[in-house]
């Protein structure tokens, strides 16, 4: 018998871990991971950027977790020796819509207490001279870490207080009763069957977290959709085209912040990612399909709605994805020196997104809670960066219990 069971390695599952682990003392925490590593999907695959939450709605949730979050990243990776870079991020305004919104953006900043420079056109050829534009917000304090070698390091501090890690465990079964929540992993190629029992168990399985939650016997109506983020890298003597990473001004009307040049930990400058329908949720070769995932996207009639409404989106996306110039497009919106020939391939990302039946992108983040578990169901980005906060958040909500044999929902 386990205090607590953690469903999920990745760097919000580690996280959680270790912050029960932190808050509990001699408490027995096991984390539970299907994969062969930590950090092998999300955590693993993302741009590597310490975001500053200058995007989100002022004194959100999201933009105090992610302030705390990229202060605690990089403290961490400082104190760890983690190779990572406090770089800064252009926002770069290429027409006047996007002006107009960058001036917002700007406003929306200060009332976050983000620190930022408003550069006018000039400045912005200065600082950068291979990058146009009609003006460009400056984010001093964005960083570039390695997210996959923070989780190994968390990872490392919840087995030093006492905590079990399980690897090559793919959860095939949740039953929760008014004593426990008893998880099951059968026997595969992967290692034998297993059983965990615990007091308490909170799930942070990503791109599988709505199946997690049925699987423990919990009725919601959304669903997790994989949007696919490919990725290029430039070659090795393109790296140093840019100082600092190099982002779009955000359509709000859009989940996704744009293809951006990206510089990386390990000395190579990326551009993506864009975001395109994947019919696989941990496909991560182009064209990979899985049969239950795309009968999953087939069958919900929300998904079908949010096709409806972004259709034009859509397109474009699949597009670009398909002809490898009209991503190009995107990026030389603010780099116009760069060539169909500069696109070298990088592996893609995929992003758990969070869809309800009436065709809502979920924004936020979305837990489900019963007596004796909680399941984060949507952590969106800046979870990453966020990890820590996201944990505290998590663990919190376990000290406040739902009344008992009520599921309680919350979304913040």
């Amino acid at each position: 018998m386990y205090d607590f069971c953690v469903i999920g390695g990745g760097i919000v599952g580690v996280a959680t871990a270790h912050e029960l682990l932190s808050r509990n003392p001699g408490a027995s925490v096991v984390l539970v991971e299907k994969a062969d590593r930590l950090g092998a999907h999300q955590t693993g695959h993302n741009s590597g950027v310490i975001h500053s939450g200058i995007y989100y709605e002022p004194d959100s949730l999201k933009a105090r977790l992610c302030r705390a979050g990229a202060r605690w990243t990089t403290e961490f990776a400082r104190e760890h020796g983690i190779e990572h870079r406090i770089c800064g991020k252009l926002l770069v305004a290429t027409d006047a819509v996007e002006h107009e919104r960058m001036l917002a953006l700007h406003e929306r900043s200060i009332t976050n207490g983000v620190r930022v420079e408003l550069l006018d056109a000039a400045e912005l050829r200065r600082r950068e001279p291979h990058v146009t534009g009609l003006g460009a917000l400056f984010v001093p304090g964005t960083g570039i870490v390695d997210y996959r070698a923070i989780t190994e390091a968390l990872a490392g501090r919840v087995r030093a207080l006492g905590g079990t890690v399980v690897l090559d465990a793919p959860v095939t079964a949740i039953t929760e009763t008014d004593e426990h929540v008893t998880v099951e992993s059968t026997a595969s190629t992967a290692g034998p069957a297993r059983r965990w029992t615990a007091r308490t168990l909170v799930v942070c399985a990503g791109l599988q977290a709505d199946r997690m939650a049925r699987l423990a016997g919990l009725d919601i109506g959304l669903r997790i959709v994989p949007f696919r983020g490919e990725y290029y890298q430039l070659p090795p003597e393109r790296a140093d085209l840019v100082n600092t990473l190099i982002y779009p001004i955000p359509d709000p009307s859009l989940p996704f912040l744009g293809v951006h040049l990206s510089p990386t930990v390990d000395g190579a400058l990326t551009v993506g990612p864009n975001a395109v329908l994947g019919l696989s949720r941990e496909g991560y070769r182009k064209g990979s399909v899985d049969l239950r995932d795309l009968r999953d996207i087939l069958t919900f009639p929300g998904m079908r709605r949010v096709a409806r409404t972004h259709l034009r989106t859509g397109a474009r996306e699949l597009r670009n994805s398909l002809f490898k110039r009209g991503y190009l497009a995107e990026c030389r919106k603010y780099c116009p020196e760069l060539t169909v020939g500069d696109l070298r391939p990088r592996p893609a990302g995929i992003r758990a997104q969070a869809v309800l039946p009436d065709g809502t992108l979920v924004h936020d983040f979305l837990i489900e809670r019963t007596p004796r578990s909680i399941h984060v169901l949507n952590a969106p980005s800046p979870a990453a960066t966020s990890a820590v906060p996201i944990a505290r958040y998590i663990v919190d909500r376990l000290r406040t219990p739902p009344t008992p044999n009520s599921p309680d929902s919350e979304q913040d």
